[in-house]
């Protein structure tokens, strides 16, 4: 059931506050991350991305802001939940520790009134489709958010960095075929 999105934006700039105050580098990831780039707004949750390094202290952060932080058995995140909204801080995106140059590569955006910085599309895209399996390839979920973020994507870069994953081609196949791509 889709989560009620003012609670979203306020869990958001809630989150995105409690790192920038204290200093954590950090960015916007995820369904968000591609609607501040101008896909359709997320309906499920709020993610964000740290370095590996700064995990522990980004979780210290946000319990200190009155985060209740929870620690699920997948070893690449941690989750902070406020106000029934439940956000996910990734450390490891697709088995890959988050770096400093992912997070330097973030533009500095403004979003429902706080400037942030959010992963580029291109890094949004090419961990959605690395992370694409038997289990979980979902092309007409992400179709519209492609499509909306088109002219922001290094495509040649995303085709190199998901060659090695059959989904991944296959959608990018679909985008040339369909036209939203460079091909």
């Amino acid at each position: 059931m889709p989560a009620d999105r003012d609670a979203l934006r306020v869990a958001l700039k809630r989150t995105a506050s409690a790192l920038k105050h204290d200093g954590v580098p950090f960015a916007l990831a995820g369904g968000y991350a591609l609607w501040a780039h101008g896909a359709p707004e997320s309906e499920n949750d709020v993610d964000f991305v740290v370095a590996e390094d700064d995990t522990e202290r980004a979780a210290n952060v946000l319990a200190d802001a009155g985060f209740e932080v929870v620690r699920p058995p997948e070893d690449w995140l941690f989750k902070a939940c406020t106000d029934g909204v439940v956000v996910d801080v990734l450390h490891r995106i697709v088995g890959e520790p988050v770096s400093s140059e992912m997070l330097d590569r973030s533009d500095e955006m403004d979003l429902i009134g706080i400037r942030l910085p959010v992963l580029p599309a291109t890094d949004l895209l090419s961990s959605k489709l690395r992370s694409m399996t038997e289990h979980y390839c979902d092309f007409g979920r992400l179709l519209p958010h492609v499509r909306a973020v088109r002219e922001q994507v290094d495509w040649e870069r995303l085709r190199e960095e998901v060659a090695d994953n059959d989904f991944a081609v296959a959608f990018l196949f679909l985008t040339e075929r369909l036209g939203i791509n460079a091909g």
